[in-house]
């Protein structure tokens, strides 16, 4: 074998790896920290400290169609992209001065980035011909052309929480 043709190959089985690896590992959300360090002194009051989470998304490998018999085109004529992401989360905290007495507590809303798995619509068609039938001497017989969208799917199970804490 040539050095180009193995280095060739060497290049498309790591990238083949590399996209593999990819859309193997789960849907990572970066953190977004809020400052407002400067608005609390310039205003000179204590202001929520704000965060957040925004996913990042990964489009996966699609379902290829499917062969069935009777049928002279696949299944899945168009098959549905999976593409699992996330949904953003977010992390608040207000100060809440005591009425009475010295010192504050805290109310807070958490919400994590939470995972987001998609499938875009698809495409199943059928074409006006049925298979060849023997009986019939090998001849196809002429029938009603079918097509259907296969439905988006969304899936996803967000959590939130609210507390009220001592401290900041």
């Amino acid at each position: 074998m040539k050095p180009t043709t193995r280095g060739t190959l060497a290049a498309v089985v790591t990238g083949v790896a590399a996209a593999v690896g990819v859309a193997a590992t789960p849907a990572a959300a970066v953190p977004v920290p809020v400052p407002l360090d400067g608005a609390e002194k310039a205003l000179g009051m204590e202001l929520p400290e704000v965060g957040g989470e925004l996913p990042v998304p990964k489009p996966g490998a699609p379902e290829g169609p499917r062969y069935v018999e009777g049928r002279l085109l696949p299944e899945r004529t168009l098959p549905q992209l999976p593409v699992h992401g996330g949904l953003p989360g977010a992390d608040l905290r207000q100060p809440l001065p005591h009425l009475i007495g010295s010192g504050f507590d805290h109310v807070g809303v958490d919400a994590h980035a939470s995972e987001l798995r998609t499938l875009a619509p698809g495409l199943s068609a059928d074409a006006p011909l049925s298979a060849p039938d023997a009986g019939a001497f090998g001849l196809p017989e002429a029938r009603l052309p079918q097509a259907g969208v296969l439905a988006p799917v969304v899936q996803t199970v967000p959590t939130a929480g609210l507390g009220i804490a001592p401290g900041l």
